[in-house]
């Protein structure tokens, strides 16, 4: 019985000192701890930073010159016609810029979320596009020739225009997930484009009256004594005048809205300073009939406080 006793109490020293020593096991504090997992980056708080960038915009001026042409045209029957012609291109432009940006993070755990104001200047970023169109218009809807006449308008349209993206602000919310050091995120928001349009029409046309005329012409008698007559029909194209109209139109530092959406990757290169890369979408409401877009591609350094 004393022995029982002896290893009994042994055996409740030994567990006594192994209990003692349990604590320091980071699994019996609180679960799955900092001891056992990635540390977290702090994300929270305002940061500033700059960059540069690859801007690729694709630039419509299809139906640039619409609207002028409709001016032109007011009140005519040849309004409605012109107004349907395409004359001029969907162009592609590239250019290299820089920026900066400014923002506030709010990290709730593995979440962070934010707002940033980003700047961004254009190196010549333009385009332009100039064309003609030649095309005959017979007999236009309100045009009433006299009988057996045909009016015909030989009409020309040239037109040209031009775009310049001299710089871009946009005001965004973002969304991350905190994965140790990296940031992926994603945004979107509003942008206010600074451009400079500019567009011409011409329109200028020939109108011709076309029409045919019959003219008896007596030969002699048959042989019962009637009178014998051939007819002879001429064809005439008369010319009724013509008309050649200009009209122009430039915006100089014209602010247009628009919005932008993308995707980026940030990466804490020490405690404050970070690397990003993004790309960016912003779609601008049309100037002038002329509308566009932009695909950004940008590289920058950052500062968080």
């Amino acid at each position: 019985m004393r022995r029982f006793l002896l290893a009994v109490a042994m055996c409740g020293a030994v567990t006594g000192a192994h209990a003692a020593d349990l604590p320091d096991l980071p699994i019996l504090r609180g679960g799955l701890t900092d001891g056992l997992s990635s540390p977290r980056h702090n994300w929270d708080g305002w940061y500033v930073g700059g960059q540069i960038d690859y801007t690729s915009a694709d630039v419509d001026f299809s139906h640039a010159p619409k609207s002028l042409t409709n001016f032109i045209l007011r009140n005519s029957v040849l309004q409605d016609p012109v107004s349907q012609w395409v004359s001029l291109s969907k162009n592609h432009a590239q250019a290299n810029g820089f920026g900066a940006f400014v923002g506030r993070n709010y990290q709730f755990s593995d979440v962070v979320l934010g707002v940033e104001a980003n700047y961004n200047y254009m190196n010549n970023l333009s385009s332009s596009s100039t064309d003609s169109l030649r095309r005959l218009i017979v007999d236009p809807a309100g045009e009433n020739p006299p009988a057996g006449h045909t009016h015909t308008y030989d009409t020309t349209l040239s037109g040209s225009a031009a775009l310049q993206i001299k710089d871009v602000v946009t005001f965004r919310g973002r969304a991350g997930w905190a994965a140790g050091d990296f940031l992926p995120y994603m945004f979107g928001g509003l942008a206010v484009g600074r451009v400079q349009a500019s567009r011409s029409a011409t329109v200028s046309y020939n109108k011709f009256d076309d029409y045919d005329t019959t003219t008896q012409t007596f030969v002699g008698l048959d042989g019962f004594g009637n009178p014998v007559f051939t007819n002879t029909t001429t064809h005439h194209t008369d010319f009724l005048g013509s008309s050649t109209k200009t009209q122009s139109d430039v915006r100089t530092n014209s602010f247009v809205a628009g919005w932008t959406a993308g995707l980026g990757l940030e990466y804490c290169l020490w405690d404050s300073v970070f690397l990003r890369g993004e790309w960016e979408y912003v779609r601008f409401v049309s100037v002038k009939d002329i509308s566009f877009s932009t695909n950004n591609l940008r590289f920058g350094v950052g500062y968080k406080f």
